[in-house]
């Protein structure tokens, strides 16, 4: 498990911390990995019935940590995020998230994985693709077309405006927006609350209503390659740039 992932199982329920606040929980290849290892260690632990997950200080997740996309940039390998986005597509039991604050990026598209979403009051979201020159991933394009509608959906990939928590609960991204320092203690009462249900019925029903999405976990796999072409491209690499020297990108020589 990584220093920057906690996790510990209380009263059923599988707690998870991205714990970088420094970076605003910006996920690296190791946090990856150990979200990975967690989900999929859960569906095999008896004790564990259902997920929890939070970010630590003001942020839930900024997203992928941008020197990785940088790094990727270089190299030909299947990109960090490709495991975990796998294990959120096929976790069997039911998946809590708690936002703490801003959810950036994949910080976004992984809430459209989970079963219930409790954000607090100052949350903020923001899908950034298109701004960085990839495209939405973790099969995104799919579930916030059906949870959100096409056009919706299209206004906040191809846009890439950051709103808040009030807009996310009405585009069906959100169910309850708590005071900030109350967020916490109601996630958690909910997460335990489902935990006191039968197990089998919760995993049931939670794959009977994933079935209906068709198989993401192939959408995923569609995705992975189109999108490290995509950050290996001139146009991601001068808005990566951008982002680490803290100016504008210029896309005007790019055609």
């Amino acid at each position: 498990m990584s220093e920057h992932v906690a996790r510990q199982v209380r009263e059923g329920v599988l707690e998870l911390r991205l714990n970088r606040p420094e970076k605003k929980n910006a996920l690296t290849p190791q946090m990856y990995e150990a979200l990975a290892g967690a989900l999929r260690q859960a569906d095999g632990d008896r004790t564990v019935r259902v997920v929890w997950i939070t970010g630590s200080g003001d942020s839930f997740t900024s997203g992928n940590d941008v020197t990785s996309f940088v790094d990727g940039g270089r190299g030909s390998g299947r990109p960090p995020a490709h495991d975990f986005l796998h294990a959120l597509a096929t976790l069997a039991s039911p998946l809590v998230a708690s936002v703490n604050g801003m959810a950036v990026g994949v910080g976004a598209t992984m809430l459209l994985h989970c079963d219930m979403v409790l954000a607090a009051r100052s949350a903020s979201f923001r899908f950034p693709f298109v701004d960085l020159g990839v495209f939405p991933e973790a099969a995104s394009t799919v579930l916030l077309p059906r949870i959100a509608g096409h056009q919706k959906a299209m206004e906040l990939f191809l846009l890439g405006d950051r709103f808040d928590a009030e807009a996310a609960r009405e585009a069906g991204m959100v169910n309850r927006i708590c005071e900030d320092d109350a967020l916490e203690a109601e996630s958690l009462a909910l997460a335990r609350r489902l935990a006191q249900k039968p197990a089998s019925a919760l995993r049931a029903t939670k794959a009977r209503v994933r079935a209906g999405y068709g198989d993401l976990s192939a959408v995923i796999d569609a995705e992975l390659g189109p999108f490290g072409a995509m950050v290996r491209s001139p146009e991601a690499q001068e808005a990566f740039s951008a982002f680490l020297e803290k100016r504008k990108p210029d896309f005007s020589r790019f055609g």
